[in-house]
């Protein structure tokens, strides 16, 4: 059994455990093998921002689609990136990423469970609303979406859209990939309030962040948190201590009011803390992380994607003729990237903010001996206050130069 979240109409969240694979009854007799048909398995680029090794990539499916529909599941997967680009920090990262629709071929168009509990669609990933009767609850068999992820030229997180305008979703973060992804978002292509459980389900799985809702009436009496959004400490306690999100306290956040401890958090109504009245975390009645959730999101973004890269190999050695470029991502919305570089320890102040130096230049004030070139990208951006997570934020290349 795995472990989902999904959303009533009402925008709250509520988990559950359902199979990894569709009940029998929503399966037909023949198997469906991934790219056996025409276009089944083809990819489509929505979003390349740089090579994969360097970016945050994300594998788009759809379900529920014809062969004659695929114009229509790209314009949904396009869609899904907007609902993603519209939040902070996506919007001010969205450099960071690149975003691959995968086309899934299925015999019969939407999924089972739309528009009622007795429909059963023959689809390639199986999609079916009630799931765990429940109606809401768009489930998926997960086994089929990692064959199609293989597909895309890399996966870091993958979200699955079928082909309805039903109200619905779920977020699998607890799913055990081959592939190396994150996580799982389901949501409907052609609902609105659909598109945000895909956001709040990356919460989850990039920003590793908890949930700020309580849906028992219980008291939280165990140890503080390791999640960096609840805490058992009120305000001053937090202050006093110096720990979670003291640095945030009593700063405006953009979801509305101030940071502060709010008492309900984590399933449980009482002993444990958010730190905003609302937020996507809490509600889909809102359309903000909060200060601490942007943080911990640009701190998981760069879990995937870099900071600095450069076709030069780092075991090169450079010559007094060659030169050296890097890439760094172009980030907007007050947020940039400092490069500096550095020959044997001391900063070249006449290189700051260069992306291609001739090693001529670096060496101008050098003796003709051996000597280490290093290149230091920093990512600047007001949305992290946590030394730990700046950590983050900025890599390094070093080369040894000869003659």
């Amino acid at each position: 059994m795995l472990h989902v979240e999904y959303f009533g109409e009402d925008g709250h969240p509520r988990h559950t455990e359902v199979p990894a694979a569709a009940p029998d009854r929503l399966t037909r007799d023949g198997s469906h093998t991934p790219g056996a048909t025409a276009g089944d398995g083809d990819v489509t680029t929505i979003v390349q921002n740089g090579p994969t090794a360097e970016k945050l990539d994300i594998a788009v499916i759809g379900d529920g689609y014809t062969a004659a529909e695929l114009d229509h599941f790209h314009t949904d997967a396009r869609e899904s990136w907007d609902a993603l680009l519209g939040v902070e920090p996506y919007t001010a990262h969205a450099d960071l990423f690149n975003v691959w629709a995968i086309d899934a071929v299925s015999a019969e168009s939407g999924v089972s469970g739309d528009p009622d509990q007795g429909v059963v669609r023959d689809t390639a990933l199986d999609s079916f609303f009630w799931c765990n009767g429940t109606e809401r609850l768009l489930c998926v068999d997960t086994n089929k979406v990692e064959d199609y992820a293989a597909f895309a030229p890399e996966a870091d997180l993958v979200v699955v859209i079928a082909n309805s305008s039903k109200y619905g979703g779920a977020g699998y973060n607890q799913v055990s990939s081959g592939l190396g992804y994150d996580g799982i978002a389901t949501h409907s292509g052609d609902n609105a309030q659909s598109g945000l459980v895909a956001v709040h389900e990356t919460g989850h799985s990039l920003g590793k962040l908890a949930d700020e809702y309580a849906y028992t009436d219980q008291t939280y009496t165990g140890p503080e948190t390791a999640d960096s959004n609840t805490s058992v400490y009120t305000e001053a306690e937090m202050a006093s201590r110096q720990t979670k999100w003291h640095r945030w306290l009593g700063e405006p956040t953009p979801d509305g009011g101030v940071i502060g401890t709010f008492e309900g958090a984590a399933y449980h109504t009482r002993g444990i803390h958010r730190p905003s009245e609302n937020s996507l975390m809490r509600s889909l009645g809102s359309t903000e992380f909060n200060l601490v959730g942007r943080e911990a999101m640009v701190a998981g973004f760069y879990r995937h994607a870099s900071v600095l890269a450069s076709d030069t190999a780092r075991t090169a050695t450079l010559k007094r003729a060659d030169e050296v470029s890097v890439r760094v991502p172009d980030l907007t919305g007050g947020a940039s990237v400092d490069v500096r570089w550095y020959l044997d320890g001391e900063e070249l102040r006449k290189l700051r903010g260069e992306t291609t130096v001739k090693v001529a230049r670096a060496l101008a004030a050098a003796d003709g001996g051996p000597h280490r070139l290093r290149a230091r990208a920093t990512v600047r951006t007001d949305a992290v206050r946590d030394p730990a997570l700046r950590g983050e934020l900025t890599d390094q290349r070093t080369w040894r130069v000869e003659k």
